[in-house]
């Protein structure tokens, strides 16, 4: 019998493999075969960093309350040099990676990708600390987002040493944080009247999280070669996030669903700026999404990043990450009208 085709390996240093290997073997450690989650070993494993009122790397944080009755909360960052000048900063209202279920806006990564946002992009980050699977299922990370949009838009909201320009606003995620980023788009072009001051500009979803029942080429040849997504963890968390009993043709993983039409024919749906990387299980999805909302007419820009990982960016190892937040930075300023 012939031997099985052997599966591609993404370019990457042994070290960083191997770290990448030690960081999934504890992510599955911590998944219970009940559907919950070890949340006393995750608080070990990802200890939240503190929010810096004052610079650091340019960039100050600090923690806000979106939401009390929801307990929920976000962290601000705000690039130093540009809030002393006063002039209003754009806004972008980010949602963190790790399958609806895993991390947080002051985990270590994200509180650092976060910072290099701001400081690349000279924009204020709004990082969502939204709640998660399984304790919280769908649609409560859609709901905290359209809470995020619906904080920013009171004026008495805002900080008086941020000054924010919230006609300027942009929605941005990374994995689930990129589903979570696209449906929140949708609700609010689906009800775009109803905010007085926000006006979203753009979405930039970052190797989005979406999904089917199909198993899709990307997905059968990368499985077990590829870091971080895997189809048993993929199949894993659509269950701890779904309704019980629903599939993944649910219209939380699949955009093309029925039910996840509402919001899509608006002209207020913002421009797309989607990364997709080469060594990423998802990327069939997410060309398909790429290419739903084209059939939609709606403006949608690819970058390709061949010999990338999911959360690519989030290594700065990678010379990838470096360019991203530079395309990122474009899209933004290029929204905005350059007028930053």
């Amino acid at each position: 019998m012939a031997d099985a085709p052997r599966k591609p390996k993404p370019p990457m240093s042994r070290l960083t493999r191997l770290s990448l290997r030690v960081v999934d073997r504890v992510t599955d450690a911590t998944r219970r075969a009940d559907g919950t989650l070890n949340r006393c070993a995750l608080t070990l494993l990802d200890p939240r960093v503190p929010a810096v009122s004052s610079a650091c790397r340019g960039v100050a944080t600090r923690d806000v309350v979106v939401d009390r009755a929801l307990h929920l909360r976000a962290r601000l960052f705000h690039p130093a040099t540009a809030s002393a000048r006063g002039a209003p900063l754009p806004v972008i209202v980010f949602f963190h990676g790790g399958g609806f279920a895993f991390l947080s806006a002051a985990s270590p990564a994200y509180d650092a990708a976060c910072r290099r946002i701001a400081r690349y992009s000279g924009a204020a980050v709004l990082s969502v600390d939204y709640r998660r699977a399984p304790e919280h299922r769908f649609p409560a990370p859609y709901d905290d987002g359209v809470a995020a949009l619906r904080f920013l838009d009171d004026p008495k909201n805002h900080h008086p040493a941020v000054p924010l320009d919230v006609s300027r606003c942009y929605l941005a995620g990374d994995s689930a944080g990129g589903n979570i980023a696209h449906h929140v788009a949708r609700r609010y072009a689906a009800d775009a009247a109803s905010f007085r001051h926000v006006r979203v500009a753009g979405l930039v979803a970052i190797q989005p999280f979406f999904g089917g029942e199909e198993r899709t080429p990307a997905e059968l040849r990368l499985d077990g070669a590829a870091p971080i997504v895997s189809t048993a963890r993929t199949d894993w968390l659509w269950r701890a996030f779904l309704p019980p009993g629903a599939d993944r043709t649910h219209e939380a993983a699949n955009f093309a669903a029925p039910g996840a039409a509402a919001g899509l024919d608006s002209p207020a749906f913002p421009p797309v700026l989607l990364a997709i990387g080469g060594y990423d299980p998802l990327q069939d999805w997410q060309r398909r999404y790429g290419e739903m909302l084209r059939r939609k007419g709606k403006d949608v820009r690819v970058v390709e990043y061949p010999n990338a990982i999911h959360a690519f960016y989030v290594f700065p190892v990678f010379d990838d990450a470096r360019d991203l937040m530079i395309r990122i930075a474009e899209f933004v300023a290029e929204r905005a009208g350059g007028n930053q």
